[in-house]
């Protein structure tokens, strides 16, 4: 599940604000405030919806494996021009 901590760091990672995330994941600008503030915990299928926003973005949960759960950034990959273009 992702935590407050990772969906700040996400928005870091991608320069979006909050706004833009409750957009792209289709929700409320004060879930997601709440949620990152620890106001309230939102629903699962909400957490699900963060996720998908941040991984459709390009970026990568790490889950928790001794030193705490984390995130990065989907390396890129470059596209071939088709032969002759």
């Amino acid at each position: 599940m992702i935590t407050a901590a990772q969906c700040r760091a996400a928005r870091g990672l991608l320069g979006w604000s909050q706004q833009e995330l409750a957009k792209s994941a289709r929700i409320g600008i004060v879930t997601v405030y709440q949620f990152e503030a620890g106001v309230s915990q939102p629903r699962r299928a909400t957490l699900d919806v963060i996720r998908r926003a941040f991984e459709s973005a390009g970026v990568q949960f790490i889950d928790e494996n001794g030193g705490g759960p984390g995130l990065r950034l989907r390396r890129r990959t470059q596209r071939k021009s088709p032969a002759g273009a």
